[in-house]
């Protein structure tokens, strides 16, 4: 199986003590590698805003969302990787003619770290453009080809969500790029069809295909190597070499900080990475020993100064 064979490449490279943290990660891992769904999804569904026609129209919905999500396999192969626990939370703007429906909806998803009993944020956003058709207890069927503004909006996400968990396992980076690139097929889909309005780039601070865009911009291609680095050989190898595992962690923080005025500072990736990731910063590297990477951090990340300022404060 190719992650089994991904951590034992890695392992036959450490010194004893890391080869036999990677073969318990394989022993402990194990009964969960052959599931073949990718997602473990918990959906919920807010209808408070619409009528009770809308609402009874839409008494299936949560269920068939959550079926959808969790017994499709996105990436077309039997999952190699712990499944991932994902939420789905979607509110109810606006309920239209012929079963047309406005929603905004709240997605996050988390992997585990390996020796604790911590997880780690890996993805959260806000999207407040889906707009689809939904017919009661309709079914809903995978189709990777064809745009379909319910299930392609899941798919989208779905494979987002995959992507980025891939791309956080070693030892090799860029694990999750074909997730990413049949994600931007869906956007560019999107943006051609009647529901372009949520699929096309904008200026607002997140838009779905600016996402994408970033993900497979060359430009931030090692963002995405330090991405694998910072969890892989820092979250993962925290417990058991504290600093080995900050200097790594850091190492993402300081590569930005170099190449600041080279990158968008509207970057869309960039926001979704510190959104997830700007208390986990805080959290592991507060006793870090260089106090001037909370400065970086201030300068790459300045949504978030006042986590940053708090650290500093209280050195």
């Amino acid at each position: 199986m190719n992650f089994i064979k991904l951590i034992l490449n890695k392992a036959i490279n450490h010194k004893p003590g890391k080869m036999m943290k990677k073969i318990l990660i394989i022993l402990i891992l194990f009964p969960v590698l052959l599931v073949a769904q990718e997602l473990d999804a918990t959906v919920r569904v807010n209808v408070e805003q619409l009528e009770s026609r809308a609402r009874e129209n839409l008494y299936n919905f949560e269920r068939t969302i959550s079926d959808y999500l969790n017994n499709n396999k996105f990436t077309g192969t039997n999952w190699e990787y712990p499944r991932i626990k994902c939420n789905f939370e979607v509110f109810f703007v606006s309920a239209g003619d012929q079963m047309n429906y406005s929603a905004q909806i709240v997605i996050s998803s988390q992997r585990p770290i390996y020796n604790s009993q911590k997880s780690s944020l890996m993805f959260t956003v806000l999207d407040n453009s889906w707009d689809f058709i939904y017919e009661k207890n309709q079914s809903l069927y995978y189709d990777p080809i064809t745009f379909n503004s319910l299930t392609s909006f899941l798919d989208f996400y779905a494979l987002v969500i995959i992507g980025f968990d891939m791309d956080s396992y070693g030892p090799d980076p860029y694990n999750g790029s074909d997730m990413f690139s049949k994600a931007l097929d869906i956007a560019v889909r999107g943006g051609s069809s009647q529901y372009s309005d949520g699929w096309q780039t904008k200026s607002t601070s997140y838009n779905k295909r600016g996402l994408v865009d970033n993900l497979m911009n060359a430009n931030y291609q090692e963002f995405r190597r330090n991405y694998m680095i910072y969890h892989f050989d820092g979250l993962d190898i925290y417990s058991e070499d504290k600093a080995r595992a900050m200097n790594n962690m850091a190492k993402l923080a300081y590569d930005l900080g170099k190449k600041r005025d080279k990158l968008d500072p509207r970057s869309v990736l960039l926001k979704v990475f510190f959104d997830a990731k700007a208390g986990e910063f805080v959290e592991y590297l507060k006793e870090y020993p260089d106090a001037e990477l909370f400065n970086i951090l201030k300068k790459v990340n300045p949504g978030n100064i006042s986590k940053y300022d708090q650290v500093l404060d209280n050195r």
